[in-house]
């Protein structure tokens, strides 16, 4: 088993070391890391590190600004993880955290952190363990923010 970290500089917060570290407590298994410039060149690196590297899946991470031409981007980003998944029929983990979603550096250090280790975990479980997140359907579960729990009627 071989998980990829793929990880931009334009992020304010070292999300691939988080990620690495959060991997490393919850399995043994080996990790790869590619380190890119901006959220556009995350599909093309989360490719390699299927194709090259033989990862059997990747962790996207990336942090794009506040802006609305940062929205348009992280979109554009998005849809290639989504056909670089289709093209090689394995999982990509979409971690991304807007800079507009927390009201100041110490807020979104933490929102940054808090989100990569949770999906470090979903991670392991989708690749290692996927009988734990069946238990967890319909849960609610929710990634840097407080879970917002099953829907009662």
């Amino acid at each position: 088993m071989k998980i990829g970290v793929a990880d931009t500089t334009f992020s304010r917060v070292n999300m691939g070391a988080v990620a690495v570290d959060e991997l490393k407590r919850h399995a043994s298994i080996a990790i790869e890391r590619s380190t890119v410039p901006g959220i556009k060149d995350l599909p093309v690196a989360c490719k390699k590190l299927f194709d090259e590297r033989r990862c059997d899946l990747v962790m996207a991470l990336g942090m794009p600004g506040g802006k609305e031409k940062d929205r348009l981007c992280a979109h554009e980003a998005s849809q290639g993880l989504i056909l670089c998944q289709l093209m090689t029929n394995r999982h990509i983990i979409e971690v991304f955290v807007h800079e507009d979603e927390a009201a100041d550096d110490s807020e979104l250090a933490w929102l940054a952190e808090q989100r990569t280790r949770e999906h470090a975990v979903n991670a392991v479980k989708l690749l290692a363990r996927p009988g734990d997140l069946i238990k967890e359907a319909g849960s609610g579960q929710r990634q840097g923010f407080p879970d917002a729990g099953p829907a009662r009627r």
